[in-house]
């Protein structure tokens, strides 16, 4: 029988060596695994904590072996990365933490990759996590440093937060952002309006008008006892399709359009906004194994949506359209909370072809949009080089446009305030230690009849 600890480290290594996602393989190993409801915790938890926690265990590690980890075998380093997260970070006896990661070592790398691993380890186990991070940080070169080290960032991640922390005035949150990066979030869920029944014993969203939070017992049987109708979805992704669908009233013949639809949960809100205002809807992805996420999806939706899969930069041709998203491919910065592996597997270096991709796409939309159209720019990054220069520098290309107030379309559909600090422009930034969503970036751009 396949353990726990097994399970988050077969997880972990395709994360390194596949670029595997966490959160789309956790699931399916842990079914392969036919854990009970405690190991699949168990695994969730190693899998999720050694992942937000890696940077500050890389740094112990390093100390405790007085090697480098990029000089440590992969597949060792992995597994000493589940054991200090056990021994510091969770309420696991140092012997079965130990014992276990060195069997775990065994079977995969050897012998004698086993016996550094458990000196390394009863190393680490003699002193708490304080501790050995306070041995860490004397190493740093600079503030930024010794921030990376306690709070597990990249030091590029750190200094892109503050900026964009700094845009708002509020760059004394800093350390509030990278510390909700690494809270485990409540499971969030929607349910598709006028197709999906919130269940009795749910607790309403704060601020999403269609979400709720997941009720005792599996989020995966709720979604599919409902046939599709209510679905696990960050509050912040929900707001982003809803201020696109409630920026005005919904005229019915309107056509929308998402245009970079994968994995489709905004489109599976847009779905159901646009079969109750009598609009139609299109949608687009360019991979395929992202477009049958998106057919799955709006299943549960009773509106005919025709997804293609195209380049969105050239998908839109000559038609045009009253709404579209441009949800863009990006870092994905904001969703460190639950997509951890994220801040090691990019760098700054992917940052300008990113930039060049989201103002292609923007564009793209733009030429689409018919007179009295909006098109909604979303990222799931607060990175100012994916935000608001991707969309200043539209606004001048494109200067027929007029920049909406994201804020107050926001502000209008919430059930409680947000609070949405003013940047100048009129982007809406929300924030994970703020308002305990993504940070989605949301801007509006309206085309006037």
């Amino acid at each position: 029988m396949t353990s726990a600890r097994r399970v988050a480290f077969d997880v972990l290594r395709a994360v390194d060596e596949s670029d595997a996602y966490a959160n789309l393989l956790l699931p399916k190993q842990i079914d392969a695994a036919r854990l009970s409801a405690a190991d699949a915790g168990l695994a969730t938890e190693l899998t999720y904590g050694t992942l937000r926690r890696r940077g500050t265990y890389d740094a112990i590690i390093a100390l405790a072996s007085d090697r480098a980890p990029e000089r440590v075998d992969p597949a060792v380093l992995d597994a000493l990365r589940l054991g200090v997260h056990q021994l510091l970070s969770m309420r696991v006896p140092t012997h079965a933490a130990v014992n276990e990661t060195v069997a775990l070592v065994r079977a995969t790398a050897g012998g004698r990759a086993a016996g550094f691993a458990n000196a390394v380890l009863r190393r680490i186990a003699s002193a708490d996590e304080a501790e050995w991070i306070g041995r860490a940080v004397t190493e740093a070169r600079s503030d930024d440093e010794r921030l990376s080290i306690e709070s597990s960032h990249p030091v590029w991640v750190i200094r892109a937060f503050r900026r964009a922390l700094a845009a708002e005035d509020r760059a004394d949150e800093l350390v509030a952002l990278l510390a909700a990066d690494n809270d485990a979030p409540r499971v969030t869920m929607v349910a598709l309006p006028g197709v999906g029944d919130v269940p009795d014993d749910a607790e309403a969203t704060h601020f999403s008008p269609i979400g709720f939070r997941a009720p005792a017992g599996s989020p995966e049987e709720l979604v599919r006892a409902s046939g599709g109708t209510v679905r696990v979805q960050d509050e912040g992704s929900q707001l982003a399709a809803l201020a696109l669908s409630r920026a005005r009233p919904v005229r019915a013949g309107e056509r929308w359009l998402d245009l970079c639809a994968g994995p489709g949960g905004k489109t599976a809100v847009l779905a159901a906004e646009a079969l109750a205002g009598g609009a139609s809807l299109a949608a687009n992805e360019v991979s395929s194994a992202r477009a049958r996420l998106v057919r799955d999806s709006i299943s549960g939706v009773p509106l005919h949506v025709d997804v293609s899969e195209e380049d969105g930069r050239t998908r839109i041709g000559g038609e045009r359209f009253d709404r579209i998203l441009v949800d863009a491919p990006c870092t994905g910065l904001g969703a460190l909370r639950r997509r951890p592996e994220a801040r090691w597997r990019k760098s700054p270096s992917d940052i300008p072809g990113l930039s060049t991709l989201q103002s292609e796409l923007l564009d793209a939309a733009i030429d689409g949009l018919a007179p009295g159209g909006i098109v909604a720019y979303v990222t799931c990054s607060p990175h100012l080089a994916e935000t608001a220069v991707v969309v200043k520098d539209a606004l001048q290309r494109h200067p027929d446009l007029i920049e909406l107030n994201a804020r107050d379309v926001l502000s209008s559909v919430t059930r409680e305030p947000l609070d949405l600090a003013d940047n100048g422009t009129g982007r809406a930034q929300l924030w994970p230690h703020r308002h305990h969503t993504d940070a989605m970036s949301i801007s509006l751009l309206h085309r006037p009849t």
